[in-house]
């Protein structure tokens, strides 16, 4: 399949996208043919060639046939970015199967809702997972690994022992249908399998979506390889072969999956992974790996910004960084451009679009605060909030409408989700925005974000972008609480800069002079950090009903 013309950046110089592979497996396939002896992962000094990797999904994949893995069955995968991911990624799809990534942070009720809500039987988890798993009863395989599976000697040697003191579970104790990552990869290679269709089921990805009910959006091969090919397009700098992406959003997550899995394999990057953010750890990649690219989330740049250290680091390689997930402050693109010397590409994306949508321009204009422009073969338009029917013009705020071949097929087994979300062969994302004259689009908030004090339209972004030009505040988030008199008062959530005290009224005098009266926060609290998802988003719901409850409004 080709994807369409999609409206350009750069006047005169159309973009061009090449068709679409049928399905994921080819581009590990793909990269081992062209360049085996790239590296393709790189965890914690260990490097996992192209050829290697392609060699373990091949034995895993032949592994799983083995145990009767059968195309269109789920498999879920219970793991933080790591190489037994990728592999146990690749082999299941090799055969057709449907993967399920499930989010570690999960407690075990979460996992066990998904679990069931999905079907997999089989499950690939790690040791110190375990525990949350192995109750649940509808499980049939459990294909268990350990870090010290990937990473060299002698921190193979040294994890164990670091495990043990934090007291996590290491090893399993052997039982029926359990099973050990080292011998399920003793097998031989699987010799050659059906390869998938564009249109046959890839991954389940669970998501609050629009409602913040957990449901999952049914991604399509033919979904995900579409979503690669508009990036390629829209990224004609990319170099094949030589860029060097940092792997930290999760790879069970929509935007981690894409940007720092099945996109970077396309152009036979090599991907520094990372199971988890650590500042001390984060600066030494960047000391040593040099990466090219740097996909993250607003809060990952903040905590960069605000390291005396980053400004040591010769970063002279790195020419893009990719913001997504959440509104990226002005404040923090700026200063993060001024300290790296890169250009920092916003974008937009949801899991039920695979996930990306929008992208700015490398080059060329870049309107404040805009999260870009469609990317090739997508349509994007603005729907009045109250019917969902009428397109609004240009500077309008109305829902934010999305058409495209990264479309989710719909949710699993949700039916009534589905057609509230799908409608006319259009997703409805729940996020407010507007389109200027020259086809920007901007992300207002999303509808349920909004606040509505006296009558008046509050959008927390436009507080939080304030919040953030004063001294002192490094992270800060906005949302609405109820109110007697006014339906609903703004409140803050704030972290102030290491060693730095903030009041109440210093925070509130400089909003008055910057926002009108009814947006200067009337309840404002600080915070030594603020709960965050798996892929680093504020969890502003969480804090929106701690403080309904009366928990520290």
């Amino acid at each position: 399949m080709t994807l369409p013309w999609a409206p350009q950046y750069d006047p005169g110089v159309p973009l061009t996208v090449e068709p679409v592979k049928t399905s994921v497996p080819e581009l590990l396939l793909d990269a081992a043919a062209k360049t085996p002896q790239a590296p393709a992962l790189v965890f914690f000094g260990r490097n996992f060639s192209y050829r290697q990797l392609a060699e373990m999904a091949a034995r895993l994949a032949q592994a799983f046939k083995g145990q009767g893995l059968a195309p269109g069955e789920r498999l879920a995968i219970l793991l933080p970015n790591c190489p037994q991911f990728v592999v146990a990624y690749h082999a299941a799809l090799r055969l057709g199967a449907v993967v399920v990534p499930l989010n570690p942070l999960l407690s075990a009720k979460e996992l066990a809702q998904q679990l069931s809500n999905s079907g997999a039987r089989r499950l690939v988890v790690l040791d110190h997972l375990l525990p949350k798993v192995e109750a649940f009863p509808g499980l049939t395989h459990l294909i268990v690994t350990s870090l010290t599976d990937a990473l060299p000697w002698p921190l193979s040697w040294l994890y164990p022992l670091k495990a043990w003191r934090q007291g996590l579970a290491m090893g399993f104790r052997a039982a029926p249908g359990r099973f050990g990552w080292r011998a399920l990869l003793a097998q031989p290679p699987l010799a050659a399998a059906p390869r998938p269709g564009v249109e046959d089921l890839a991954v389940l990805l669970y998501t609050g979506g629009t409602t913040g009910t957990p449901k999952a959006a049914r991604l399509s091969h033919g979904n995900l390889m579409a979503n690669v090919a508009q990036v390629n397009a829209w990224l004609p700098q990319v170099r094949f072969g030589e860029e060097r992406l940092v792997g930290l959003l999760p790879f069970a997550h929509s935007f981690g999956l894409t940007a720092c899995l099945n996109w970077p394999m396309s152009q036979g990057a090599q991907i520094i992974v990372l199971p988890r953010f650590e500042i001390n750890g984060f600066i030494k990649m960047l000391h040593r790996y040099r990466p090219t690219m740097l996909p993250g989330v607003p809060t990952l740049f903040v905590a960069l910004i605000n390291d005396p250290r980053l400004a040591k680091v010769d970063l002279s390689a790195l020419w893009g960084a990719i913001s997504g997930s959440a509104p990226l402050p002005v404040e923090v693109r700026d200063r993060f451009e001024g300290l790296s010397g890169c250009r920092m590409l916003e974008g937009y994306g949801l899991t039920e679009a695979g996930p990306v949508t929008h992208f700015n321009p490398v080059k060329g204009k870049r309107p404040l605060g805009s999260m870009g422009m469609p990317l090739p073969g997508t349509l994007a338009k603005v729907m009045d909030q109250e019917t969902g029917t009428r397109e609004l013009d240009p500077g309008e705020v109305g829902e934010l409408a999305i058409q495209g071949p990264q479309v989710m097929q719909g949710y699993w087994q949700n039916p009534q989700e589905t057609e509230a979300a799908l409608r006319d062969g259009w997703l409805y994302t729940g996020d407010l925005a507007r389109r200027d004259e020259d086809g920007y689009f901007y992300i207002v908030e999303r509808k349920k974000d909004l606040i509505i004090s006296g009558g008046y339209n509050i959008y927390p972004r436009e507080v939080e972008e304030v919040l953030y030009q004063f001294p002192g505040v490094q992270e800060a988030v906005a949302f609405g609480v109820p109110d007697a008199y006014r339906g609903e008062i703004v409140k803050v959530v704030i972290v102030p800069r290491d060693g730095l005290e903030l009041s109440v009224p210093e925070i509130q005098d400089f909003c008055r002079q910057q926002l009108a009266v009814y947006k200067v926060p009337h309840s404002i609290e600080f915070r030594a950090e603020l709960p965050k998802s798996l892929v680093g988003k504020v969890l502003r719901r969480l804090l929106r009903e701690e403080a309904s409850a009366g928990n520290g409004t």
